[in-house]
């Protein structure tokens, strides 16, 4: 639900902790990610464009970061794994992504296409790309640009504005 509302990277959640959720704004804050240094060793870094970000948080996702906040320490981890540690490394295991996307008949799914499908989400709603190039935290708009894809109504749409005017 995180990763199809947010266009987050799989490493930035991770480096999620409650004090970065802030539910009377409506808006979270990318400070970071976590990622692996070695085998088995984790650490958070600044984000992949070296800048925080606010995120919109939509009322699909409310609950859930109601649940995942409430009653919490600003520093913890938001999401842990199912033995408390890092998401990242057990994501595709602890919510059966592969039977999943089989189930949905998706199997070329990706966890990081859910990053293109909340892109694309934004874009359909009618957000800016210098809006979405914001909330991706990409330093070039032709970057952003090249993780929409439009539905084929919206194509349709355009086609139809285009033969009016």
């Amino acid at each position: 639900m995180i990763l199809a509302t947010t266009a987050l990277r799989i490493n930035e959640v991770a480096g999620l902790q409650v004090g970065d959720v802030d539910l009377p704004s409506g808006l979270l804050t990318v400070r970071r990610q976590t990622s692996p240094r070695a085998a088995a060793a984790w650490f958070s870094k600044e984000t992949k464009g070296r800048r925080r970000r606010p995120v919109l948080i939509i009322e699909p996702l409310r609950a859930t970061l109601a649940r995942l906040t409430v009653g919490r320490a600003r520093d913890a981890r938001l999401l842990a794994g199912p033995r408390g540690g890092v998401i990242t490394a057990t994501l595709r295991d602890a919510t059966g992504w592969d039977e999943l996307v089989d189930d949905l008949g998706l199997a070329g799914l990706v966890r990081h296409g859910l990053r293109h499908t909340a892109l694309t989400w934004m874009a359909d709603a009618g957000v800016d790309l210098h809006l979405l190039q914001r909330v991706a935290g990409h330093q070039d708009p032709a970057v952003t640009s090249r993780h929409l894809q439009p539905d084929h109504q919206a194509v349709l749409d355009v086609g139809v504005a285009y033969s009016r005017w």
